[in-house]
């Protein structure tokens, strides 16, 4: 789709929006990490999203995640896709109600040109990162390590390594309590990530 038919897009960076519209884009969890990132990513003109998690929406969520009061109850997967479909009804969206094992994660997201890791807990998105790499070392990983507590804004960066490139300050804890703004800064840190490798990589 080029950028001139859609006014969605209009004022993207330009040549980002053809490239986008044909990239695959994978996101491990939707919760604070993943459906924050899912919402930019809709907005910045990505093609297709596969999204992928086990939960549903609690009344907890709602102080850092993208959900709404009317969305408590709901799979994660299905009230994310209601509102990315309600910015971009032409965005295709590919959901997966299920739990994320090492086994399961190739063949979820074999198709996604990149994958964005969106869990909770570190020993998860050591398994991942280590599977995603085992099976394709061409294709990077956007890690979110370090959301916890309040300001400290400074603090917050993208270290890359090879394909693997890790948004936060990763050190702090959860266990200091989540702050919307500050998770949603590392959110769009891996979002604009992803913009950015697509850019390169397909341009």
């Amino acid at each position: 789709m080029d950028q001139d038919i859609n006014p969605i897009f209009e004022r993207n960076v330009p040549g980002t929006t053809v490239i986008l519209q044909g990239s695959v884009i994978g996101i491990a969890g939707c919760g604070g990490l993943g459906s924050n990132a899912a919402i930019s990513l809709a907005r910045a003109g990505a093609g297709k999203l596969i999204l992928a998690d086990c939960d549903t929406v609690e009344l907890s969520n709602l102080n850092r995640q993208a959900y709404f009061r009317t969305d408590v109850g709901k799979p994660k997967t299905e009230a994310l896709a209601e509102h990315l479909r309600s910015i971009n009804p032409g965005i295709e969206l590919i959901l997966h109600q299920v739990e994320l094992t090492p086994d399961n994660l190739p063949e979820t997201f074999s198709d996604a040109d990149l994958l964005i890791e969106a869990f909770d807990r570190a020993e998860s998105k050591k398994w991942l990162i280590q599977t995603w790499c085992a099976e394709n070392p061409d294709r990077p990983v956007i890690v979110g390590s370090g959301i916890g507590g309040l300001g400290k804004t400074g603090e917050l960066k993208v270290h890359s390594s090879g394909n693997i490139h890790i948004c936060g300050d990763e050190w702090s804890s959860s266990e200091e309590g989540l702050c919307a703004a500050r998770v949603s800064i590392v959110a769009n840190m891996q979002a604009n990530t992803a913009i950015s490798l697509l850019t390169e990589l397909k341009g």
